[in-house]
């Protein structure tokens, strides 16, 4: 009889991290795929990271996770957003080789000793009263083990859309997992369909690039991974090019044919990334929508022309790709498509991603709601150490919302849930200015070492760059700015907006430091104001459900998203702790409504 400690069910980026984190916990692993070939597999666009999202990478890696290690070892360009704002909240953003990522994510599994993989359907969770046994495959075999994880990604009861033409699967041309959707149903957990899709992919070698606008990568870029150095020299640009009124006249006398505007597709898209088609009907004054055209890999033909996301037939694709500047002659290499696949409700986790209903049984990745490589990565993290501490009768492992914009996302989907495809952005947090991209592995890399999760090699790595911060932080508060402001000290003047660190480092003989260590020298300086003011929120946040709101119309707030007005409209909280609770209402947004609230009151009594 097999019997593992833990059994991972997926193999996407849910999948990986569970079953690397599990095995690095010294835990026995199998990790069940559709499709060995598949594992790492990017579904759509052939980019890691971004705003809010990098962050999550950072934070996967300072906890021993693999996504930034795989991505810096095959990244073709990065770049950096945010950058005519302040350096803390600078985003990194990567071009990976799509064919290179899922190699060396195999890789990783396949060097660990502790992990075995079976190509095989999952179709039942196996369980006796309120415990997790194992699982059944479609090759007839019960495999047991001390915890499940389902990271079954976009693959429980998935159903594809491309035109009024609709059949079963989880990605193009492959399967859909429709027996195991129906277990987790007949165990008695609530579950519901999204909607997300795809583009289609382009052979660069019929597109005309002069008429578009070329994006070079930048060079001055920190790697994803703490232990690398530098970014990988491989660099290949993005063109930007955009739809017109034609593009929009095709797509308008087509909706007839969209599953979206039909009936076929029932579920809740991605409200941040519509398809082209919801752009055109939603958006009916704006002449024309950006594509970003993205290279697929260092040798490959492929172009993903990211915002064209559609469920359209064919030949309709054909015509208003080839409507678009450098794009008359493009030939589709592969189809673009909608597909709606099955989830359960996140409200039935604990914060260690385990089910309340079953011992051991834990979820993570799409199958709680989400979409994107970065939120499923880092939910797969959560779910692989927790599933390892299970087995050996350790405490869970839970990050709150001040430690990490893990917690964050976690938090947010066992509390409040989500009514559409839930994804990370930096409104979401309401500790964005600490929880930095720059600083994932001074907040995490402790845990991550004591998880041991981290080598003693790797987290000293960690220490002596704080110990460097440190250091130099002395230096510049212990010496006066005597050729500049004899005030003041170096780190006081550091504050101004026109000193950079760069400018000063002579002063304190510190000629050669690294760009990351100096951008949390200057952030540390710069904002310090700021970050005081984020732990005063900390304490604010615990009286929220004192704040009572009383007959808000919050179209009167301009600074609310639509969003945002609508779920408190149909909502209506009495406390401002209420509002906070609710789906998609962001810590910026309650902040808002607070502001608002004192400044009535304030007239009122005048």
């Amino acid at each position: 009889m097999e019997k593992y400690d833990v059994i991972v069910v997926g193999g996407g980026h849910a999948g990986i991290e569970a079953a690397f984190a599990s095995a690095k916990m010294n835990c026995s692993v199998l990790l069940v795929s559709l499709d060995l070939d598949a594992i790492g597999k990017l579904s759509c666009n052939p980019a890691v990271g971004g705003v809010a999202k990098g962050a999550l990478v950072r934070e996967v890696d300072a906890l021993g996770g693999l996504i930034g290690k795989i991505t810096d070892s095959c990244a073709v360009g990065y770049r950096t957003l945010n950058k005519s704002k302040g350096k803390a909240v600078w985003a990194t953003r990567a071009q990976v080789d799509m064919f290179a990522y899922p190699q060396l994510a195999r890789t990783y599994l396949d060097d660990n000793k502790n992990i075995d993989i079976l190509q095989a359907k999952a179709e039942k969770i196996i369980s006796k009263g309120r415990k997790v046994l194992g699982i059944k495959t479609n090759l007839g075999q019960d495999i047991f083990a001390k915890t499940v994880i389902i990271a079954a990604g976009t693959f429980l009861k998935s159903k594809i859309h491309i035109g009024l033409n609709s059949f079963s699967g989880g990605r193009i041309s492959e399967n859909s997992s429709d027996e195991l959707f129906d277990s987790i149903k007949a165990l008695g957990f609530k579950t519901k369909h999204f909607k997300t899709g795809t583009c289609a992919r382009l052979d660069k070698r019929t597109i005309d690039f002069k008429k578009m606008r070329r994006q070079v990568p930048d060079t001055d870029v920190c790697p994803f991974s703490f232990i690398n150095k530098k970014i990988n020299k491989n660099r290949v640009s993005c063109f930007i090019t955009y739809t017109n009124k034609k593009t929009h006249k095709i797509i308008k006398d087509n909706l007839k044919l969209s599953p979206l505007y039909t009936g076929l597709i029932k579920s809740r898209g991605v409200r941040y990334c519509p398809s082209l088609e919801d752009k055109i009907v939603k958006f009916p004054d704006k002449e024309k929508h950006q594509i970003f055209v993205e290279p697929e890999g260092l040798n490959s033909y492929e172009v993903y022309p990211n915002g064209i996301s559609t469920s359209l037939p064919l030949e309709v694709q054909r015509e208003f790709i080839h409507s678009i500047a450098g794009l008359e002659k493009a030939k589709m290499v592969r189809p673009g498509y909608g597909i709606e696949h099955g989830l359960i409700d996140s409200r039935q986790l604990f914060a260690s991603l385990e089910s309340e209903r079953y011992s051991g049984l834990f979820f993570a990745g799409q199958v709680n709601g989400t979409t994107g490589y970065e939120e499923a990565a880092g939910q797969g993290l959560v779910a692989g150490i927790n599933a390892a501490l299970k087995v050996k009768g350790k405490r869970p492992f839970v990050l709150n919302r001040n430690q990490a914009y893990l917690g964050v996302l976690i938090d947010d989907l066992v509390k409040k849930g989500t009514d559409e495809p839930y994804r990370m952005f930096t409104s979401r947090c309401e500790f964005r200015l600490s929880l930095r991209e720059s600083n994932a592995d001074l907040r995490l890399g402790k845990t991550g070492y004591q998880l041991g999760l981290l080598s003693k090699k790797e987290y000293q790595l960690i220490e002596r760059k704080q110990k460097k911060i440190d250091k130099i932080k002395d230096k510049l508060k212990s010496k006066k700015a005597k050729k500049i402001n004899k005030q003041k000290n170096l780190f006081d003047l550091l504050k101004e907006p026109k000193v950079s660190f760069d400018k000063i480092k002579k002063e304190i003989d510190e000629k050669k430091v690294s760009f990351d260590i100096g951008a949390e020298i200057e952030i540390a300086a710069k904002y310090k104001g700021f970050l005081k003011r984020e732990k005063a929120w900390l304490k604010e946040l615990k009286n929220l459900d004192k704040i009572k709101i009383a007959r808000i119309d919050y179209f009167q707030i301009p600074s609310l998203s639509k969003e945002v007005r609508e779920k408190l409209n149909k909502f209506k909280p009495k406390t401002l702790g209420q509002a906070f609770r609710i789906s998609g209402i962001t810590p910026a947004a309650v902040l808002t409504v607070y502001n608002f609230i004192k400044k009535r009151k304030k007239k009122t009594f005048k």
